[in-house]
C-alpha cells in the first residue's frame, strides 16, 4: 500500500455523496490539528473521493495544501461505489460498552477538552 501526498485543490469531492458530514468537519478538524493527519483518504483514478470527504474539508479549513492519501485503483466502479456506502455504513453498526467508554474519557478528561 503506497499513501500518495496529493494537493487538495486536485482532490474532486464525490458529487453524489450521501453523507451530510458539515456538523463534523470542525471535530475532526481539532483531531487533525491535535494528532496529526492519521487516516489518509481514499481516492480514485481521477482524485475523486471514495472516502474521506470530511478528513478534506477539516484539512481546507486548517490550510493544509496536501493530503495523504491512498488510490484504489484495484477496484471496479461498482467496488468503489459499494465500498463508500460500507466505509460508513459498518461503523453504525457497532455499539459503545459505556463503562469503559466511561473510564478512556475520565482517564483522558484534559484530552477531551482541547479535543472536541
Amino acid at each position: 500500500m503506497i499513501i500518495h501526498d496529493i494537493e487538495v485543490n486536485s482532490i474532486k469531492l464525490y458529487k453524489n455523496n450521501p453523507r451530510n458530514n458539515e456538523k463534523a468537519v470542525e471535530a475532526v478538524a481539532k483531531s487533525i490539528k491535535h494528532f496529526g493527519f492519521k487516516v489518509p483518504l481514499v481516492v480514485d483514478e481521477n482524485n475523486e473521493i471514495v472516502c474521506g470527504h470530511t478528513r478534506l474539508k477539516a484539512a481546507i479549513q486548517l490550510g493544509i495544501q496536501t493530503v495523504p492519501c491512498l488510490i484504489a485503483d484495484d477496484l471496479t466502479d461498482d467496488q468503489i461505489k459499494a465500498f463508500r456506502i460500507a466505509d460508513n455504513k459498518t461503523s453504525e453498526f457497532a455499539e459503545w460498552n459505556i463503562e469503559l467508554l466511561a473510564q478512556e474519557l475520565e482517564d483522558l478528561n484534559w484530552l477531551i477538552l482541547i479535543c472536541l
